[in-house]
């Protein structure tokens, strides 16, 4: 169950990564993002901010898989600063004002949080 809950985790803030990488892109998906302020392909420096997510993504996913013992083993503490970032981009994500960014968002962050409850309170 914990290896589950964490490689879920990890596929799953992969697949964000890849929609950041085309928000990077241009991709037409700004009402699906960062307040939903933007129709269309995001500006200039909200591109930037996507760019950022794309490493504090993979951060939390290292420290969800460190949490259930796998590489690259960082320490318990990190899994817990994944936890409240989670329950606060959880929490943002269900209250954002953009429906189609809340319709989207608010359930994947949901099991993203879910996920990470499990491989931070059953893991080893």
């Amino acid at each position: 169950m914990i290896w589950l809950s964490a490689t879920l985790y990890t596929l799953i803030m992969a697949a964000t990564a890849v929609f950041q990488l085309c928000l990077i892109g241009g991709a037409p998906w700004g009402e699906y993002t960062q307040g939903g302020q933007n129709i269309g392909p995001l500006p200039r420096r909200n591109r930037v901010f996507a760019g950022v997510s794309i490493f504090v993504l993979a951060a939390m996913a290292a420290a969800v898989l460190s949490a259930a013992g796998a590489w690259p083993n960082w320490p318990t503490w990190t899994a817990w600063v994944v936890l409240a970032t989670q329950a606060l981009s959880t929490l943002l994500n269900w209250i954002t004002p953009s429906v189609k960014e809340r319709r989207l968002w608010g359930p994947i962050t949901l099991v993203l949080l879910i996920l990470a409850l499990i491989v931070v309170f059953l893991g080893p």
